[in-house]
């Protein structure tokens, strides 16, 4: 970079990654071709929970084609039991795992029998000739059912439905005061109950798997989050040495942790590659992923919030019950246990109990989905805000003024016992309602109200943040999870000047190419056109722990300056060496290597090829300009930010329309101002989602209903308003760059914002809640049942200060 150049920390790069995307000039692991490649077809129980009394695959075996039909017995011996990193307390009951079902299925939709075949077609031709007779048994489904005591069992083995309980209490950690006594001496209690529905991940994408099991190694490509981490499963599951297994995630059509998976298909893939000695592959249908792939969400909260009258908090009690699905999944039991240290939110409670149970159910299983737990925290807590607001005739974002972290406080230790390292809420929240036109819109919402309008407008108010970049080592390690949180990057300068970076965050859009091109081109001086990325292949990069929880800049990132910064220190010497200097002297500016006070210098490429050449190096230096570097971070990032949501709600009709949406992000230092761009709009779309449309509903008797994308609402870009956005910024301090995370932000905040709207604008009616997705039905039917129930009130103005149906409930 020459002394002209503009920086490229800040700058708005497209994307190196995006042309060939976009013009399908890339390899999917759909689209590998290997000689004698045989494909695999899943055949999936119809039934949610049965007994396999007898599987007859002998007609499938002859099928044209056909070179092997699987059952679960045939692999009973060498299949394991798929891998759960997480087990959140040592007396949490976890049931075998299989791939494929050897006695009973648990959930419709598990795999029962699998056939190779030499065509796609073939294979799932075969796949009608097995014959399966079910002995069907009762079947749980609802959350707070399958707690109860008396419930039938969805694991007749462990006795109960119920896996663990995870408990956070202020008063036993030393972080707060006995939440119990600040409810019991509460001038002000609000208790309410809240349903976070279960939501598909909708990845452009669908997951495959593509085995080849000759030479020295197994090599596994998957359109997967996690390369190193399923390497390592698979060596543990199925015993097979780490070495001898190579995992490549190609470019990968998206995730949002729908893809942070062991799968079932894979170890089935595996076992059969390695049985028939010849690849195979898996390409999931759209329908398969539906009752397949993991889903997400689907809690019961049931919150206790504590105030003064002058709208000072004073304490809040969580109470979860989380829907595992039929079994736990790699990290299924710890998702819900991220949420215990976000329910406080941005605000200043001095006491707080978080118990979550997690039960059982003859569902699919569930796990990570954008954001992890903190999506659901955020909106519990957003949403009591607002009801506490109500409940005191307050505006809901006096309320929240009065009660969060101010700018001078940070950083700050919380109830739930993190310290939150930077923020300004105050500034996010003025710029935010500056761009909504708050003030206006909230005369608008009282005029309607005063003539009656049967279109009500309501404001929606989500102040939060988030936990980022999930590390340390340590705290994982605190709460049992089965991995570490480093990351670890290398750069290799070539003798041409050119530079490689191998990360081992392993990229499914979120621009890394790019992104992690600027920081090293800043860093060493070297053109962003002359820095390439690689990632995704546990040969070429051997050491990471891949991409979810907004860890990848934040931690990945950071790995990547280390390695740079070592570069440059061993560059120096060699610099020192050619220039005949003392290493003291040697300053290195813009890519270049100069002797202070002097005009000799030497650029970062030429001391690259003296370092390959190796004519003159100093003693004990090595023949090669390069580094390897892993950061451990010491503390969590917080980016933080203010969404603001305006709607009109038909009252006859039930139907909200999203007026106008403005945002305000914190996410630290930005590397690439377009990328933060795209990934707050692709998280609003997600979030606004879960608000308005998204629901995995099943009938009596565990079929998943939605199980076409002709069924299960995914919105697309006509139902999605405009986007007003923009940022504040408060730097890390727990990196160099300063960086937070913005992955997840856009999630995270949009559901509750989206909701209070809809709750504000229906509140004079006396409504306190619309179960989500707030569909036409949902909204007219609270409409028109608090109308019943003599609670309308439409003469008495909207938002803030009026009060909640009946106080408390």
């Amino acid at each position: 970079m020459t002394a002209t150049a503009e920086p490229e920390l800040g700058r708005p790069r497209k994307r190196k990654e995006d042309a060939r995307l976009i013009t399908g000039r890339t390899r999917w692991t759909d689209n590998m071709v290997l000689p004698g490649m045989l494909h695999l077809a899943v055949l999936r129980s119809p039934a949610a929970h049965a007994r396999i009394a007898s599987i007859d695959t002998e007609r499938a075996r002859r099928m044209p084609g056909v070179r092997a039909v699987l059952t679960g017995r045939d692999i009973a011996d060498e299949q394991g039991s798929l891998p759960c990193a997480w087990p959140i307390t040592e007396d949490m009951l976890a049931p075998q795992a299989p791939s494929l079902a050897v006695d009973a299925v648990h959930f419709a939709g598990e795999a029962v029998a699998v056939v190779a075949a030499r065509s796609d077609a073939e294979a799932h031709d075969a796949l009608d000739a097995i014959d399966v007779d079910y002995d069907d048994l009762p079947v749980v489904l609802d959350i707070t059912a399958a707690a109860a005591a008396d419930s039938p069992l969805v694991h007749e083995e462990l006795g109960t439905n119920r896996s663990a309980t995870w408990t956070f209490d202020s008063a036993e950690a030393g972080t707060g005061g006995d939440v119990e006594r600040a409810l019991a001496d509460a001038e002000v209690r609000v208790d309410r109950t809240f349903r976070q529905q279960r939501l598909i991940p909708a990845f452009m994408e669908p997951r495959s798997v593509v085995v080849d099991p000759t030479g020295e190694q197994f090599t596994m490509w998957s359109a997967t989050q996690v390369p190193h981490i399923l390497r390592l499963m698979l060596a543990m599951t199925l015993g097979v040495p780490e070495h001898q297994v190579r995992v490549i995630a190609p470019d990968v059509g998206g995730g949002f942790g729908g893809k942070l998976q062991v799968t079932p298909e894979e170890i089935i893939a595996f076992l059969l590659a390695r049985r028939l000695g010849v690849p195979v592959k898996w390409t999931e249908t759209r329908s398969e992923t539906m009752v397949a792939a993991h889903h997400g969400r689907d809690q019961v909260q049931r919150l206790s919030l504590s105030a003064r009258r002058d709208g000072t908090v004073t304490g809040l009690k969580v109470e979860l019950l989380a829907d595992m699905g039929a079994y736990l999944r790699l990290v299924t039991p710890g998702v819900p246990i991220l949420g215990a240290f976000m329910f406080n939110g941005i605000y200043k409670f001095p006491a707080y109990r978080f118990s979550c149970t997690n039960v059982f159910t003859n569902k699919t299983p569930t796990d990570a989905y954008r954001g992890a737990g903190r999506p659901e925290a955020t909106f519990g807590i957003e949403r009591m805000m607002d009801e506490l607001a109500a409940e005191l005739g307050m505006d809901p974002m006096e309320l929240r003024r009065k009660n969060w972290i101010e700018r001078d406080e940070f950083p700050f230790d919380t109830v739930s016992g993190l310290t939150y390292d930077s923020g300004d809420y105050a500034a996010a929240t003025d710029k935010a309602m500056q761009l909504l036109g708050y003030d206006e819109l909230r005369a608008e919402q009282a005029e309607r109200a005063r003539r009656g309008a049967t279109v009500r407008l309501g404001i929606g108010i989500s102040t939060f943040t988030e936990m980022c970049g999930l590390a340390p080592s340590r705290v994982l390690g605190s709460l049992s999870y089965g991995a570490g949180g480093w990351e670890h990057a290398a750069i290799r300068v070539l003798p041409t000047g050119k530079v490689e970076v191998v990360t081992g965050v392993s990229p499914h859009g979120q621009g890394h190419e790019t992104a992690w091109s600027q920081i090293v081109a800043d860093r060493l001086g070297i053109p962003f056109e002359d820095i390439a990325v690689l990632h995704g292949d546990t040969q070429s990069s051997p050491k990471g722990l891949d991409t979810y929880g907004s860890r990848s800049l934040a931690v990945g990132g950071m790995a990547v300056v280390a390695a740079a910064d070592k570069v440059i220190d061993k560059a120096r010497k060699i610099a020192a060496h050619l220039m005949e200097c003392a290493e003291d002297d040697v300053e290195f500016t813009e890519g270049r290597f100069g002797v202070r006070g002097t005009d000799r210098a030497t650029a970062l490429g030429e001391v690259a090829l003296a370092a390959f050449a190796a004519h003159d190096l100093p003693d004990g230096v090595e023949p090669s300009l390069d580094a390897d570097a892993t950061f451990d971070p010491e503390n969590f990032s917080f980016p933080h930010g203010t969404h603001l949501c305006a709607v009109e709600v038909d009252t006859e009709t039930g139907r909200v329309r999203i007026r106008k949406y403005a945002c305000v992000d914190d996410v630290g230092a930005v590397v690439n101002p377009l990328i933060v761009e795209g990934q707050v709009h692709g998280g609003l779309a997600q979030g606004i989602a879960q608000a308005l449309f998204e629901e995995a509903v099943y009938d009596e008797g565990g079929t998943l209903t939605t199980a076409t994308l002709a069924d299960y609402l995914v919105p697309s870009a006509v139902d999605l308003p405009e986007y007003v956005t923009d940022r504040t910024e408060t730097r890390a301090t727990s990196n160099a760059l300063g960086v937070k995370g913005v992955g997840e932000a856009g999630t995270i905040a949009s559901t509750p914002a989206v909701v209070n709207a809809v709750v504000d604008a229906l509140r004079p009616f006396g409504v306190t809640d619309v179960e989500m997705p707030c569909s036409p039905q949902r909204v007219w039917r609270a409409v028109t049942g608090a109308r019943a129930s003599g609670a309308t009130a439409p003469e008495s103005g909207g938002g803030m200060g009026s009060m909640t149906q009946g106080g408390p409930r």
